[in-house]
């Protein structure tokens, strides 16, 4: 399996990782998200999702648990903006370098402003995109705040 440029950032900085490939087939009505849930019966407060959103027009990503959803308010509070929307798919996908389904914290083509949800904290380890569909990779919270230069805040619901 060829490495992503998540997986090749996590491997120059010598971050202890642990890759979760899993089947990205997963019916309509779930998420990228909940399919890598279900497919490698993980626990959804530590399987984190990458958004990204648009914080006074600015790209801003998110990084949240599947178990909850991104509260844009709070988004824009934690980067001193006043309105956050979600991006268009296809600005998400041009700047981060990703599918959508496969973008990853790391890696990005663009190093976006990001803000990771901070029940991150209270976990040994969090789970993220690699970087493509089908592909989650297992690393300490501190690790991926400190790799994508992330503040933390309550940004998940």
């Amino acid at each position: 399996m060829a490495a992503t440029p998540a997986v090749r950032v996590l491997e120059q900085g010598k971050v202890l990782h642990t890759l979760h490939p899993y089947d990205p087939e997963h019916p309509s009505d779930q998420g990228h998200g909940e399919a890598a849930v279900a497919a490698l019966g993980a626990d959804p407060d530590q399987v984190f999702k990458t958004l990204v959103a648009r914080v006074d027009g600015a790209l801003t990503v998110a990084v949240v648990p599947v178990a909850g959803t991104l509260d844009l308010k709070a988004l824009a509070a934690a980067t001193g903006g006043r309105k956050a929307v979600m991006a268009d798919p296809a600005d998400a996908e041009r700047a981060t370098g990703y599918v959508l389904g496969g973008i990853s914290p790391l890696g990005q083509k663009k190093a976006l402003p990001t803000v990771v949800d901070d029940s991150a904290l209270g976990l040994d380890t969090v789970l993220v995109s690699a970087g493509r569909r089908g592909l989650q990779v297992e690393l300490a919270p501190g690790d991926l705040i400190r790799l994508t230069r992330a503040r933390t805040a309550a940004i998940g619901r």
